[in-house]
């Protein structure tokens, strides 16, 4: 009962993901749910393992249809690789509860900006070229990938939104483009977990299987609906996370 349960919500994460990010929402949670006794790094690392695969899909299919930027994203995506495996050590010696707390109120943020600029991400005016593109992009795979080996959380709507906001993409193109970084910075995690032996194989490759099949699906609606639909599933996820991480943080 519980191969069915956590299979169905790898499908319906891996939908998630692929639209705009946070399908961590869905699959951490049942992971927890159908195995409560089980080491937390063990079902992180297997969320990983599973995720990635549809990450990786995703990137594919969006950079069949979307013009995704190589020249500054493939470099952006090598710093997260590095800053995830520097975030992922760092939690290690430090405390994450700071951020814990942090993150529902940055989430908020995100969510009024985008809310109060009508026109952000609507349209497709990248504001940089060369280096000063890679330069920034680079910056934020940096900051997202360290954030996303500390602690997690939200990361493929934080690579969406700076992309929107600083490098001038609209959301279907920012959106193309965290997937090729959280890709990169999910793969840094899995060889530090599958390292320390927490991921579980036996299941992560029927996960992973179901990943990319709501994968495959969320890519498709999202290339056929374009930037109005990505923008307004991204302000569901950041208003789910709101409340998610506020919960966590405060109530619990």
């Amino acid at each position: 009962m519980e191969w069915i349960f956590i299979t169905l919500a790898s499908l319906l994460a891996g939908f998630v993901d692929a639209i705009v990010g946070g399908g961590g929402l869905v699959m951490v949670p049942a992971l927890f749910a159908a195995f409560p006794s089980a080491p937390p790094a063990t079902l992180l690392g297997t969320n990983k393992a599973a995720s990635v695969w549809g990450t990786a899909m995703a990137t594919w299919q969006y950079s069949r249809r979307v013009q995704i930027r190589w020249s500054a994203m493939l470099p952006a995506a090598a710093v997260g690789f590095m800053a995830a495996l520097a975030g992922a050590w760092a939690v290690t010696v430090m405390s994450a509860d700071f951020l814990r707390k942090l993150l529902p109120l940055v989430l908020l943020g995100v969510l009024a900006y985008t809310l109060a600029k009508k026109e952000l991400g609507q349209h497709h005016l990248p504001r940089h070229e060369g280096r000063a593109e890679a330069l920034v992009a680079c910056l934020i795979g940096g900051l997202i990938g360290f954030y996303d080996g500390f602690f997690g959380p939200g990361t493929g709507s934080f690579f969406v939104f700076l992309f929107v906001r600083l490098l001038g993409y609209d959301f279907l193109n920012a959106s193309a483009s965290a997937k090729l970084l959280n890709c990169a910075t999910n793969i840094a995690a899995i060889a530090l977990f599958a390292a320390k032996g927490h991921v579980w194989w036996h299941f992560a490759v029927t996960l992973a299987i179901a990943n990319v099949v709501g994968s495959l699906l969320g890519t498709h609606l999202a290339l056929k609906h374009g930037t109005g639909f990505v923008r307004g599933i991204f302000i569901v996820v950041v208003g789910t996370l709101i409340l998610k991480t506020g919960y966590d943080a405060f109530l619990r």
